[in-house]
């Protein structure tokens, strides 16, 4: 039985972080994101200008971009709905599907694929089932979770501290965005 690791492979403060000189030196071409928490507070129905001129700055510079969420297709065809990208609705994250069917859309492999995502019980867990890289981002609203996140989070903390020790500094990135 083949292990999957919880143990993200890159860290850092906030999607804006993640930029596409950083995406291109690390050979990635398609990018997954989650939406709630990663890209958006669950409170905002739709991307702000921000939101949108950092996800388009990406397709611009060549890299694909997609969304896969667990929530379903009301929030996630209103939030992509100026934006156009293709979506997986209701990805029950951690199953690979949602990542398989992105590397497919896109002609992809692996090798240049990675999940950004706030969680590592689902976006991480995910990633690494398909084969491709986590890269998790601290989540945005903290306040709005509820109960069972807040277990989540907590069960999270070993393996980011993992994360840490491997790697210089507490390996996360920030650039004080």
């Amino acid at each position: 039985m083949k292990k999957y690791s919880l143990i993200p492979d890159r860290m850092f403060d906030s999607i804006y972080d993640i930029t596409p000189d950083l995406l291109k030196d690390e050979k990635v071409e398609t990018v997954i994101f989650d939406i709630d928490n990663t890209i958006a507070p669950y409170s905002i129905d739709e991307p702000t200008e921000q939101m949108s001129r950092y996800l388009f700055s990406l397709r611009d510079s060549g890299i694909s971009v997609a969304l896969a969420s667990n929530n379903h297709s009301g929030r996630i065809d209103l939030f992509n709905r100026k934006l156009g990208f293709f979506a997986v609705k209701n990805a029950k994250k951690p199953s690979r599907r949602a990542v398989r069917m992105c590397i497919d859309r896109f002609g992809g492999s692996p090798d240049t694929t990675i999940v950004i995502g706030d969680q590592l019980f689902t976006d991480c867990l995910c990633a690494h089932r398909a084969g491709v890289r986590a890269f998790i981002v601290e989540p945005i609203a903290r306040k709005e979770e509820n109960m069972f996140m807040r277990f989540k989070r907590w069960l999270e903390k070993p393996h980011k501290a993992v994360f840490r020790r491997r790697n210089k500094n507490g390996g996360i990135v920030r650039t004080g965005r």
